[in-house]
């Protein structure tokens, strides 16, 4: 039975990328389902797409292909790859998207995309793998084609790591980064929930203390909050509004978490 196949890019829905990869997975075999993650992360921010594929693997079944097109370095020197895990598979560059999930999930097989018989084409363009090469190869796994047929096997250690930011202890709560600002204007830090769970909390950003709450509502419209939101990471929100834009909040700005009382 064809397996579930998802698609998360950078490719946005204004161009038709993402329906030529649609149709290159088609070609190989149109009895598939493929459920959009997004094609919304911002343009080449692989940390971004890393942060909306951890979050979203969890809710597919066992044995799900995920194919991520985030690519910067397509055409160039850096590896295509898929990833077989204990529970799915995983398609895409090895720019370190599929790294910090794979290792989370356990890896049983890596290969090196290098046999053309499962490409579209055995001259791919230099710069839509995701068409040539990605899509047509999670086609492929999800029909049945065992990994280690796609190419040569590789040693998961080489695989490239992105470097990520860590939540730090401090003697008043913690240190942390935004990881996503999601298009509501909500910033989603690297903080844990269990971190602020069952605790009085604030957090200090640009001068303002933001009041730790459970939900939207504890404020009145627009007055900015912190939650803990459903992916499970302490966020910043405004009560109908965009915190990202009203604190002028960016991805490289450090948080700072404040524990009032255990």
């Amino acid at each position: 039975m064809p397996k579930l196949l998802t698609l998360l890019s950078d490719f946005g829905l204004n161009d038709a990328y993402v329906g030529m990869m649609k149709g290159a997975i088609y070609l190989v075999n149109p009895a598939l389902t493929i459920v959009d993650l997004t094609h919304e992360v911002p343009p080449q921010n692989i940390a971004a797409a890393q942060f909306h594929l951890i979050n979203a693997y969890p809710y597919f079944p066992a044995g799900s292909v995920h194919v991520a097109v985030v690519d910067p370095g397509v055409g160039g020197t850096r590896r295509a790859i898929a990833l077989e895990l204990a529970d799915g598979f995983l398609v895409g560059a090895d720019n370190g998207l599929l790294t910090e999930l794979a290792r989370r999930r356990s890896i049983l097989h890596a290969v090196e995309l290098n046999n053309p018989r499962y490409w579209r084409a055995t001259e791919p363009s230099a710069t839509f793998h995701g068409r040539d090469i990605f899509a047509p190869v999670g086609a492929h796994l999800a029909s049945g084609v065992p990994i280690q047929d796609l190419g040569t096997a590789i040693d998961p250690a080489t695989l490239v790591e992105l470097p990520i930011a860590v939540c730090t202890p401090t003697p008043t709560g913690y240190t942390g980064n935004i990881q996503h600002i999601d298009r509501f204007g909500n910033v989603i830090t690297n903080i844990p929930g269990e971190a602020v769970r069952g605790k009085s909390w604030s957090i200090s950003v640009n001068r303002v203390m933001v009041p730790g709450c459970r939900v939207y509502g504890d404020v009145s419209a627009g007055k900015p909050l912190a939650l803990v939101g459903s992916h499970g990471w302490v966020e910043i929100a405004i009560n109908g509004g965009d915190a990202h834009f009203q604190l002028r909040l960016n991805w490289t700005d450090s948080i700072k978490v404040v524990i009032e009382s255990e």
